[in-house]
């Protein structure tokens, strides 16, 4: 895959990142306003990403309300600067839809990596929280290393260039030792989950995005279709059975569409077939 030619210039302010920056900084200032000791535990127990929760009690909404809870400010403002930065590049590129895929890809997996080592017990324990949008953004990263590779981007606040997919290995090398190290501990463990499954969506997902490359009204259609088409197989089938009972004999093709005396390929005649078309 290969992605467009683009500029050093900051990117625009799309509309789904608009969106996405939008919620997050309202949680985060509802949050730092208003959240007193009990609101932030009842938060955490209920919108953060607790695996036992999730496992125990099927709080399946935690995999993806858990991104959109920040507390620390620098926390909030990486999350959304990355998001801004490089979401809205890839907007632009693959549009509104194939970009909430990558992201919530990101974020799902990187909820699914943390419950699964979770209860592995290596590096955190089922009751640890996760919070943050880290996992979407690092699939977001972990994508434009793959797709604008080559495009240099500004390593912030260093005043250099690097090749995005040099700048994306980097950070891979950095996740890795510090989740394997402890540093961080299942807030890391996220992080790679976010890479890897940023790395799936670009390398297996359709062309036109899940969504685009999967129509459940295509999908309903087809299978009615084929429904229809077996009952008219073994109507014919049964039909056939029936005349043959009265002495006639009838034949239908492998479709269920009848075959008149004077085309039935099995007199011998090797003429070709007629009836009614499906």
């Amino acid at each position: 895959m290969r992605g467009r030619e683009m500029t050093l210039s900051f990117p625009p302010f799309t509309r789904a990142v608009i969106w996405l920056l939008g919620i997050n900084t309202a949680v985060f200032l509802l949050l730092s306003a208003f959240g007193s000791r009990g609101v932030i535990q009842w938060v955490y127990l209920y919108l953060g990403l607790v695996p036992e929760m999730v496992i125990f009690h099927f709080a399946i909404w935690q995999i993806v309300t858990y991104s959109f809870i920040h507390l620390a400010f620098w926390h909030w403002f990486g999350n959304m600067l990355g998001l801004w930065m490089f979401g809205a590049s890839f907007e632009s590129s693959w549009g509104m839809r194939r970009f909430l895929e990558l992201f919530f890809s990101g974020v799902i997996g990187a909820a699914l990596t943390t419950i699964i080592f979770a209860f592995t017990h290596i590096l955190s324990s089922p009751s640890t929280v996760t919070i943050g949008a880290s996992g979407g953004v690092f699939a977001i990263l972990m994508a434009f290393g793959m797709v604008f590779g080559e495009n240099e981007i500004m390593m912030i606040p260093f005043p250099f260039l690097i090749k995005a997919k040099y700048f994306v290995l980097i950070l891979i090398v950095v996740t890795v030792a510090l989740a394997v190290s402890g540093g961080g501990g299942v807030a890391y463990l996220a992080h790679l989950g976010g890479l890897f499954f940023g790395y799936l969506y670009v390398k297996f997902s359709p062309r036109r995005g899940i969504a685009g490359g999967f129509s459940l009204s295509e999908w309903y259609y087809g299978l009615n279709n084929s429904y229809y088409r077996w009952k008219r197989r073994r109507a014919a089938r049964k039909f056939e059975v029936y005349m043959r009972r009265h002495d006639r004999d009838v034949h239908f093709d492998e479709h269920g569409n009848y075959i008149p005396p004077d085309d039935d390929p099995r007199k011998g005649n090797g003429g070709s077939k007629s009836g009614w078309v499906n």
